[in-house]
């Protein structure tokens, strides 16, 4: 009990007093470390089935990505969500509360990982038809999924308890937990894939196998490791419905993205099969593991960010809180700007990292990189800014931001630009939704960045 409490007051010494700039780029880099490895991981299994079973075996990939978000999507709710409870009562000082926050937020982990373990099975041959198979690509794509479905409780609670771990302030160790997953997979995928002649069965195998390794990971930090700065205890488990609530409402804004971009994925392969045919479908795979490599770099940010808000929102230091958006937003667009500047100058090349044998594949996907990822720039600071909203427990406006790039406008566009350009107009989709989405963000940012200030002030003058 007293190993937890020193833990707890470092932890609260540290959210509290160190400067922003220092504390925000000591959690970014153990969290970039750990998401650059895990997309990593997914890029890998994409790299060795393009390159060594083929580009309809890389389509059939790309169609099982949005299913595959769909699980992930439900970690993520639970693992943000109480993430972000565990940070504000952490800010609180009140300890008991972030441990029931966490035990509640286990057992909602197994309850929604069977119920889509079970849906996943029953689903899923009408899911992979809905989300762009083809009868050249549905046995790769159905091989693939048997597997990954198998592993969902594996995937939830790991993905979940590592943001959890993040949350309560041990970057460094969430990094761990992604260096072990990411490092597991890559050295089995070419063993499984090449070794044992699997194809992509083997690619879903590691992944597997990967994903047991970071929950044993999780589980015993929580369970016994005298690092965590809360237990996982038997007794915080019962199911408490205004904790479940709170997870669930901070968590739903998380969870909407990544369904959203689960539909947006459906009706961009169905574009995609219908103006430029599979090989459209597998080139899309490689610009959603560029960008997604991207993203997730900004996502960092976000992790290295949310305790910070989150403590500091909670303990009512409103210009901490205003430090780190701040320089959230920067790193955010120089990650972004650095990006774009790469992809628009080595196309080609980022293309043939993923396939060398198939020419028209490369011409596809040369020009749909360029055009569907031209306004990356303004990408970074939209991320960082929804996340501030989820971060300080304002889930309605963070909800709303969500579903505004990924449904509001993308999906609109995806059903009106290729009727008009063909090929080209499903990839100017994206860029056109980038801009419109950008400057709604910027009113809500600059909008809340008054009331931060206003509440500052209040203070200084009290």
């Amino acid at each position: 009990m007293d190993q937890e409490q020193t833990a707890q007051q470092k932890k609260a010494q540290e959210m509290g007093t160190r400067p922003v700039g220092k504390l925000l780029w000591h959690y970014f880099i153990p969290s970039f470390v750990g998401v650059f490895l895990n997309s990593l991981y997914n890029i890998v299994d994409r790299i060795y089935i393009g390159q060594g079973v083929g580009s309809l075996a890389l389509a059939g990939l790309s169609v099982v990505f949005p299913i595959m978000i769909i699980g992930a999507a439900f970690g993520m709710m639970i693992g943000i969500g109480s993430g972000v409870r565990v940070s504000i009562n952490l800010g609180k000082k009140d300890y008991v509360r972030a441990e029931k926050v966490l035990g509640n937020g286990f057992t909602l982990m197994i309850i929604v990982s069977i119920i889509y373990t079970a849906l996943g099975y029953a689903l899923k041959a009408p899911m992979l038809r809905w989300f762009g198979a083809s009868g050249e690509t549905y046995q790769y794509a159905n091989d693939y999924l048997n597997i990954i479905i198998a592993g969902g409780i594996l995937q939830t609670v790991g993905f979940a308890l590592n943001n959890i771990i993040r949350s309560e302030g041990n970057a460094r160790i969430a990094m761990y937990s992604m260096v072990i997953s990411a490092g597991i997979n890559i050295i089995l995928d070419p063993i499984f894939i090449f070794g044992f002649g699997m194809g992509v069965e083997g690619a879903a195998i590691a992944t597997l196998i990967s994903m047991a390794a970071l929950c044993v990971w999780v589980l015993y930090h929580f369970t016994k490791s005298k690092r965590s700065v809360v237990q996982l205890k038997r007794s915080a488990m019962k199911i408490d419905w205004r904790i479940v609530k709170y997870i669930v409402a901070i968590g739903i804004s998380p969870f909407s993205m990544q369904v959203a971009s689960s539909v947006v994925q459906a009706i961009l392969n169905f574009s995609l099969i219908k103006y430029g045919g599979d090989l459209a479908v597998g080139a899309n795979g490689i610009i959603n593991s560029v960008a997604m490599l991207v993203v997730m770099s900004v996502v960092a940010i976000n992790m290295a960010a949310q305790p910070i808000i989150g403590f500091n929102y909670g303990a009512q230091h409103f210009g901490r809180v205003k430090q780190t958006l701040r320089l959230g937003m920067i790193f955010a667009t120089l990650i972004s700007v650095s990006a774009w500047i790469g992809i628009m100058l080595f196309p080609g090349t980022i293309i043939k990292v993923f396939n060398t044998n198939d020419p028209e594949l490369y011409e596809i996907g040369v020009n749909g990189i360029r055009i569907f990822l031209f306004m990356l720039p303004l990408v970074g600071f939209q991320v960082v800014g929804g996340n501030y909203f989820q971060a300080v427990g304002k889930a309605t406006i963070a909800l709303f931001l969500t579903l505004l790039r990924q449904v509001l406008a993308l999906i609109p566009l995806l059903l009106i630009l290729p009727r008009h350009f063909g090929l080209d107009g499903v990839w100017s989709a994206m860029p056109a939704a980038d801009l419109f989405s950008a400057c709604i963000v910027t009113y809500f940012l600059i909008r809340e960045w008054k009331i931060l200030t206003r509440k500052e002030q209040l203070q200084v003058a009290a």
